[in-house]
């Protein structure tokens, strides 16, 4: 489910083609270890995170695997903000896509140009994150049921991770279904 703030001369388009077409990347699609999105009939737990100036309130989770969370994502701060859920790799190349996108005029610091985006073909509709302007409010919901014992979540609009925006997510004990 797609809750941010695109124009739906936009979205309608986009949805015909899949979200595979539209994303920044074609192997954003695939996502070893990390989970997948979660069924919204069955949801363990809901969260707000506050995304602000380089922060995300709160920044460290501890789920269970297989837990289905609810994130309910809002950009209180003046900048454009990403939660995304990845690893260290995921993030890292995630933030190159970030970067040209900025580089190319697809975002500034505190726009979404989604014209821009479906124009290079580098719609941010990725599954595992969320793109928001300022005032934003969007959900994400995600299985945690990959490999992976550690998550982190980061926002990769340039320089944003580095300023310290980025948290982490513990993976324990398989959840009881």
């Amino acid at each position: 489910m797609i809750t941010q703030s695109i124009p739906r001369v936009i979205l309608v388009p986009l949805m015909m083609l899949g979200t595979t077409a539209a994303m920044a990347d074609p192997d954003h699609d695939e996502l070893p270890g990390l989970g997948q999105v979660g069924d919204d009939s069955h949801i363990d737990q809901v969260i707000e995170v506050d995304m602000g100036e380089m922060y995300f309130c709160p920044d460290n989770f501890a789920f269970e695997r297989g837990e289905t969370v609810k994130f309910v994502l809002v950009n209180s701060g003046r900048m454009v903000h990403e939660f995304a859920i990845g690893t260290e790799e995921t993030q890292n190349v995630h933030e190159q896509e970030m970067n040209v996108m900025s580089r190319e005029g697809m975002m500034t610091t505190r726009v979404l140009r989604h014209d821009r985006m479906l124009a290079s073909g580098m719609m941010h509709v990725d599954e595992n994150a969320r793109l928001l302007a300022p005032d934003e409010t969007a959900e994400l919901i995600w299985t945690f049921s990959g490999e992976q014992d550690e998550l982190i979540i980061a926002c990769n609009v340039p320089g944003h991770r580095a300023a310290g925006m980025e948290g982490v997510v513990t993976i324990g004990a398989d959840h009881p279904s």
